[in-house]
């Protein structure tokens, strides 16, 4: 039996006849009736001994009434007590990146959480990017997504996206004809980062520096549709997370190239204090988190880790 046929049988039983609990449970009598019936069929007995004026239960109508009633009963009383748990689970929280594109990840998560979670609220912090997490041990912030898993022992991590870094030129760039970058090509060229300083730039900290290059040239552009304006001018090159392409209006002269032979891959981390890992409102954050950017992003790596490697770390 399913949760409807206990509420025909309970609304049938209080209002005495069909009329009445046809307009309670928004039926037809028709539709109502042939539930009832079909019901009846199913358990191989009578609920009800009909009349014009009023209809009793049966022996066995009556048992299913109580049962019914049991269970609604129950029903209700937990859904009561989840809509309480959800209306006292709320708070806020501030999130902050290393990066000004890492912002691109949250128009729709912002989105659902608003729908699911109106007693969650939460601040994007812009002012503590690149210090994401100073600002978040000094608790200025209370989430940051970073490249880097800390290694404080008050905060914990989880791992959500790994993608790879692509350099984005102009056509005509000379560098546009190659199948990949090498370290040395961004000896000649104009770089364009989001900020200062280079050790928050990930190609830079990861790619360049290691191999003792440094570009003719480094200018920080924090919006990325200007930046790219600029690469579009043929004025010099960027380097770009593969899973922002999906945000950039198309532009047919603009080249994306791989990093290195191998390709150049990173991760992100989604990082908050030990203290509140274990708060309601941070749970709902970090699982709808995973959820979204598992739905934009399906060939993420992350999600093809075992579940234990995607638990926080403390």
């Amino acid at each position: 039996m399913e949760l409807k046929h206990f509420r025909l049988i309970k609304t049938i039983a209080d209002e005495g006849n069909i009329a009445n609990s046809a307009e309670r449970l928004f039926l037809t009598q028709s539709a109502l009736s042939h539930q009832l019936r079909a019901l009846e069929e199913n358990l191989g007995a009578k609920i009800f001994i009909r009349s014009r004026k009023e209809w009793e239960l049966t022996e066995e109508g009556l048992e299913l009434y109580h049962l019914a009633t049991s269970v609604l009963n129950s029903v209700d009383e937990k859904l009561r007590q989840i809509k309480h748990l959800n209306k006292n689970a709320g708070g806020k929280i501030r999130v902050s990146c290393e990066c000004y594109s890492f912002y691109l990840l949250f128009p729709t998560f912002l989105q659902r959480m608003s729908a699911l979670y109106p007693q969650v609220s939460i601040d994007l912090i812009l002012d503590a990017t690149h210090r994401p997490l100073s600002k978040l041990h000094s608790y200025e912030v209370d989430m940051a997504i970073v490249t880097s898993q800390p290694t404080l022992e008050s905060l914990s991590s989880i791992e959500v996206l790994q993608d790879e870094l692509f350099a984005v030129m102009h056509r005509e760039n000379p560098l546009s004809q190659q199948q990949h970058l090498e370290a040395r090509d961004f000896h000649d060229q104009h770089l364009f980062i989001h900020s200062f300083p280079l050790e928050t730039v990930s190609v830079y900290k990861t790619y360049l520096k290691p191999n003792g290059v440094l570009p003719r040239k480094i200018s920080a552009i924090p919006l990325t549709e200007v930046c790219l304006e600029m690469i579009n001018a043929n004025m010099g090159i960027t380097c770009i997370p593969k899973w922002t392409q999906k945000h950039i209006s198309p532009q047919r002269d603009l080249i994306f190239k791989p990093i290195g032979k191998n390709g150049l891959e990173r991760s992100l981390f989604l990082v908050t204090r030990n203290e509140d890992c274990a708060k309601k409102h941070f749970r709902d954050f970090i699982n709808n988190f995973e959820e979204v950017i598992g739905q934009e992003f399906p060939d993420n790596k992350v999600l093809q880790k075992p579940v234990r490697e995607m638990s926080f770390n403390q």
